[in-house]
């Protein structure tokens, strides 16, 4: 197989393979916690090597243009002119080296933590790494549809097997909010299969469609991204997820399976129903304001540490869909391609931060067996460079200048003054509301006497648990002091994008 031609079927592939291998082995090579057994080694190598796959997507990528690259087309389905057809642009790269990054570090931290079935633990983690992988590279409206329909299958399961005692309520009701959404998306797919004959999200894209099918259109997408972000008031499920899911399976929902819904209305919503775009972007900037403003005092009245990050999270995600439809409401396109990079730019950093403040909950959980706020108090006390680590992510989460939490935020929140004052006004309340829950949290679980006798007994992160929020510490400060890389990679693309989107299709 030539290596370039086949560049993103590798990435799609070899962890799922690698995840049917690990069923094969099986828990039988599981034995001990160390860094012998077969399986957790296979696990690593197969996410470390997906890893290292990709960051030829960084160092081959080209930033100057908006064409996608690494493509491969092939024919899939030809009785109904379906394809095999992948490629990513400078929206899609960053999320694909997000999702390849981020999944070592979940196979580190579930080490020798996860007890029952690891094998089939790690396996599911695997293929769900390469399904999403497929979800941003797909460019036929089919082959997407399969991609974002069958990563729903092993996070059903990661819930349902290894969650906490309300497990199958969660993950029913994930499964049903999400699986009804995309079902809707569907119907989207096959009306413009019957419009076009193809299935292809560039033909999709130059298609005339008329007002009344693009509202249709426009809100079958919304009820499918709108629940994976989650956008108000269709949010409901994510707190229950989180909190029955096992720390893994919060890391990689809140890293990159929230971030599918913001990709979709670019790579979907806003390009192919430019004029039902617009015609809704009112309701999606007040949508997304009532999730920045409302939610965060929702997150105010939390006493479960993971359910009040699920709820910054939603918060969070507001500012993406705010800073993604405000073009229709700002004069000149500049503000526009800051409030869209924005958007991109605060999904990276969501998923570094809200990945890693879970993983701090789960290093708590570990020890302690409870995720209540009450039952912590000085955790400073007998882990400082815990302490430190936790600090300095739930910093990061309230904007601190300086992370990566405060320049995607800082973009939307310039872009909103460009549109409307009350716009940016509302959105900057988050700094204040994201600060006050942060360090509400923060003051009761890290700092203050110690509450009881198992914090006084805490012992401080091991190598494993460090070299984990290690890594992620780092990256939250790069992409917050340099974001330069970032912002060039998808500049290009957004563009061409707010281009795009500026020419009726009436």
């Amino acid at each position: 197989m030539d290596f370039s031609q086949h560049f993103l079927s590798i990435l799609i592939w070899l962890p799922v393979f690698g995840g049917i291998a690990l069923l094969a082995i099986g828990d039988r090579h599981a034995e001990g916690s160390g860094w012998g057994g077969t399986m957790r080694v296979t696990a690593l190598i197969v996410s470390a090597l997906t890893f290292l796959i990709s960051l030829k997507l960084y160092a081959g990528f080209r930033n100057s243009i908006a064409v996608m690259q690494f493509v491969e087309r092939v024919e899939w389905i030809p009785s109904l002119n379906v394809f095999y057809y992948l490629g990513v642009d400078g929206i899609s790269a960053p999320l694909i080296l997000l999702t390849t990054f981020i999944t070592p570090l979940v196979v580190i931290a579930a080490w020798d933590t996860i007890k029952v079935r690891p094998a089939q633990y790690f396996a599911a983690f695997l293929i769900l790494e390469g399904l999403m992988i497929g979800v941003f590279s797909a460019l036929d409206g089919l082959l997407f549809y399969v991609f974002w329909e069958a990563m729903l299958v092993p996070m059903f399961l990661i819930i349902g097997v290894w969650g906490g005692a309300r497990r199958v309520y969660a993950t029913l009701k994930f499964f049903l909010y999400t699986f009804l959404g995309s079902v809707l998306m569907l119907v989207a797919f096959i009306y413009l299969y019957r419009l076009t004959g193809s299935f292809d999200l560039f033909v999709f894209m130059e298609v005339p469609i008329g007002m009344t099918a693009q509202k249709l259109i426009f809100i079958a997408f919304l009820l499918a991204f709108a629940v994976k972000v989650p956008m108000w008031p269709v949010h409901t499920w994510l707190p229950d997820a989180h909190v029955e899911a096992p720390t893994g399976g919060s890391v990689i929902l809140a890293a990159i399976m929230l971030k599918m819904g913001g990709y979709g209305f670019l790579r979907l919503s806003l390009p192919i129903v430019p004029d039902g775009s617009a015609y809704f972007s009112g309701m999606m900037i007040a949508l997304s304001l009532i999730a920045i403003v409302y939610i965060s005092f929702v997150a105010l009245m939390q006493q479960d540490m993971k359910k009040l990050i699920a709820y910054s999270s939603i918060a969070h995600m507001g500012f993406v869909t705010l800073g993604f439809f405000l073009f229709w409401w700002i004069q000149g396109d500049s503000g526009a391609v800051l409030g869209m990079s924005g958007g991109m730019v605060q999904m990276i950093s969501h998923g570094l931060i809200s990945g890693a403040l879970f993983l701090c909950v789960g290093v708590l959980y570990d020890r302690v067996h409870s995720r209540q706020i009450a039952d912590y108090g000085g955790v400073a006390n007998t882990m400082p460079v815990f302490a430190a680590f936790m600090v300095l992510f739930a910093m990061a989460n309230a904007g601190l200048p300086g992370t990566s939490g405060f320049v995607g935020e800082f973009m939307v929140i310039i872009a909103s003054f460009k549109a409307n004052f009350w716009f940016a006004f509302l959105a900057a309340t988050i700094l204040v509301l994201g600060a006050a829950y942060t360090l509400w949290m923060i003051k009761r679980v890290i700092y203050g006497d110690v509450a009881n006798e198992k914090v006084s007994v805490l012992k401080d992160l091991n190598r494993r648990e460090f070299i984990v929020l290690g890594v992620l510490a780092v990256s939250v400060l790069l992409i917050g002091l340099w974001p330069a890389p970032l912002v060039d990679m998808m500049n290009a693309t957004i563009e061409h994008l707010i281009e795009r989107i500026g020419h009726s299709k009436l």
